[in-house]
């Protein structure tokens, strides 16, 4: 980790800010296959009825708290991030008579957190802090772990009907109330 964001974390730890670890990932309706064993050189494919389709998800981790707060849209374009900063201003943006520790966002250079809509989006909240990653290096961005785990562990080896089927949105619910984000409002 970089000294910048290990200066971050010590302030996020000793309570003098809010470092949340913000990114974007996909889930699928058809089955991720995490830890199965088969031949060298089989292929790993479960058979599935439909097409799989894609649920896009917007998340982003509170480092001190280990909260997480996501949102999921069927695209991951722009206008989905500035649908998730909203979200953000709900969770942790200034509201008035009540005072808010300063928030730093970690970034990496993707093309929907970059572009000019995101930034002039990042732009109107002052009390928004980016701290942009390097090109190509998620292992700093520890949301990725959090994605990992809930690709492993509550989506594998499950066919969903579509991106509403109730037992994909108990995955999400069981993975936000393991990091206790369960009853924020979703966007």
């Amino acid at each position: 980790m970089g000294v910048r964001l290990c200066l971050r974390q010590a302030q996020a730890d000793a309570g003098d800010m809010v470092l949340l670890h913000a990114d974007e990932s996909e889930a699928l309706t058809h089955p991720y296959l995490a830890h199965a064993w088969a031949e060298r050189g089989a292929d790993l494919r479960v058979n599935a009825p439909g097409q799989s389709k894609k649920v896009a998800m917007m998340g982003a981790l509170d480092v001190a708290t280990r909260e997480l707060v996501v949102s999921t849209s069927p695209t991951k374009v722009s206008d989905d991030f500035i649908a998730f900063l909203r979200r953000l201003d709900w969770r942790y943006g200034p509201k008035p008579g009540c005072e808010r520790l300063p928030v730093v966002l970690v970034l990496d250079n993707g093309a929907v957190h970059t572009s000019k809509a995101s930034r002039a989006a990042l732009a109107e909240r002052p009390w928004i802090t980016v701290e942009w990653l390097p090109r190509y290096a998620p292992e700093l961005n520890d949301i990725e772990r959090s994605w990992r785990d809930l690709k492993r562990h509550h989506l594998a080896h499950q066919t969903f009907r579509d991106a509403t089927d109730p037992h994909m949105r108990h995955s999400r619910r069981r993975q936000e109330v393991q990091q206790g984000t369960h009853g924020a409002p979703s966007v």
